[in-house]
C-alpha cells in the first residue's frame, strides 16, 4: 500500500512498475542494471481514488498524464534501483496529495486608482525611453 494520506492509500496493485537502464554515470556497471524506475498508474480507472480527486487530477495540465489518464513517473535520480523505486512513489504521493486540497475560487477584485495611476506612468517611462532610442530629430 501506498499512503497518500490518513485516509486514502493506493494498493500496489493499481501501480505498474518497469525497470529499465539509466543514462549517464555508473562505471562499467551500467550498462547490465536496470536501476532506472518507470511508475505508470491509472488515474482515470483507479477505484481508490475519490472522484473530486480524480477530476483534479485528470484536468491538472501535467505533460507526464498520457490522454488515457494514465499517469507515468521516471525515476533515475539515483544509482540504486531501490532509491529510485521510492523515488517515484513518492513524487506519485506528492502529486495526489496536491490534488486532495479544492482549489480556491478566485474573487474578482477590482484595481485602485493607485495602482491604475503607477500602471500609467509606468508605460509613460517607457514610451519615452524608447523614443529616446530613435535618430536625433526623428520624432520632433
Amino acid at each position: 500500500m501506498l499512503p497518500i494520506s490518513r485516509t486514502l492509500a493506493i494498493p500496489d496493485t493499481e501501480l505498474v512498475e518497469r525497470f529499465l537502464r539509466a543514462d549517464g554515470p555508473g562505471g562499467q556497471h551500467v550498462n547490465r542494471t536496470e536501476s532506472a524506475v518507470e511508475l505508470r498508474f491509472d488515474v482515470a480507472q483507479s477505484p481508490s481514488l475519490p472522484e473530486a480527486v480524480r477530476e483534479r487530477l485528470l484536468t491538472r495540465r501535467d505533460r507526464r498524464l498520457t490522454d488515457d489518464g494514465v499517469l507515468v513517473i521516471q525515476g533515475r535520480r539515483f544509482r540504486d534501483q531501490g532509491r529510485n523505486r521510492d523515488d517515484v512513489r513518492e513524487r506519485l504521493a506528492e502529486i495526489i496529495r496536491g490534488a486532495l486540497v479544492p482549489p480556491k475560487k478566485r474573487v474578482a477584485t477590482r484595481p485602485t486608482r493607485a495602482s491604475k495611476e503607477r500602471r500609467l506612468a509606468g508605460k509613460q517611462l517607457r514610451s519615452r525611453i524608447k523614443q529616446g532610442r530613435g535618430k536625433p530629430g526623428a520624432h520632433e
